[in-house]
């Protein structure tokens, strides 16, 4: 990270830190990028408890430097800029994160939520930079999710490959009907799956989407010829019959189940 990017970070967590119930405060990787590629921001993951400052406040203690200032609808999330630098600040409820980790600790319990999310969430919660924290909390948490039981990666990958093989599905309906629209909608939503349902197999929790790739070709555990496969599901869209995807769609999805 650059040494100005650095400091940025460091301010804020000043200000942020200084809130009552702010238990913890993580960096998310896209700050390690350099200032200039267009993923760079600097996402902050801020777990509290209680409540914390509304909208209003929270402009005010960011500064005037804080330009472009506007958060979501459920307040959740802050977006501005400082000196050009994105930054999105993401507050997120300490009761509900437990709940989602002793659903997945739990064999018995249900995994609706979870798998329609993905594990994104566990993804940023194990794996960002702790910049700040109050007590030993985080590290509870991420032994909890580095410990989840077989039952919890079996489940998940059960229903990812039932949404995965739904999608190959809808690609074939979409090429039947020579519907476009529904076809580019399928074949984003087939190789998401494809490509949950790997990371499920390896007992990895899910990157963001723009490093889906990268981490991909990484699994120890991949089908034979499955990088072939994908680069041509992705890259040879001009050159490829709408029949030839669906059929290398379900190609894929087939060698995929059959780890």
């Amino acid at each position: 990270m650059k040494y100005s990017s650095r400091q940025l970070a460091e301010t804020l967590v000043d200000i942020i830190s200084a809130w009552d119930g702010v238990e913890c405060i993580v960096l998310n990787e896209a700050a390690l990028g350099d200032t200039l590629d267009p993923y760079f921001a600097l996402i902050f993951d801020v777990y509290y408890r209680g409540g914390i400052p509304n909208a209003e406040a929270r402009k005010d203690f960011y500064g005037k430097a804080a330009a472009a200032f506007e958060t979501s609808p459920s307040q959740a999330k802050d977006r501005f800029l400082v000196k050009g630098l994105p930054v999105r600040v993401e507050y997120k409820i300490i009761e509900n994160v437990e709940a989602q980790v002793d659903i997945a600790a739990n064999p018995e319990s249900s995994m609706w939520t979870i798998h329609r999310t993905g594990t994104y969430t566990f993804y940023r919660l194990t794996t960002g930079e702790i910049l700040w924290n109050r007590s030993n909390w985080i590290d509870g948490m991420r032994e909890k999710l580095l410990a989840l039981p077989n039952s919890f990666w079996l489940r998940l990958r059960s229903a990812l490959e039932s949404r995965m093989e739904h999608y190959v599905s809808d690609l074939g309906a979409a090429v039947a009907q020579e519907d476009n629209f529904h076809y580019l909608i399928a074949s984003a939503s087939f190789i998401k799956h494809a490509c949950m349902v790997l990371f499920s197999i390896n007992r990895c929790f899910e990157p963001s989407h723009r490093l889906y790739l990268s981490r991909i070709a990484d699994l120890s555990k991949l089908p034979t010829e499955f990088s072939g496969r994908l680069e041509s599901f992705l890259w040879n869209e001009t050159k490829m019959p709408p029949e030839r995807k669906f059929a290398l769609a379900q190609l894929i999805a087939k060698s995929i189940m059959a780890l």
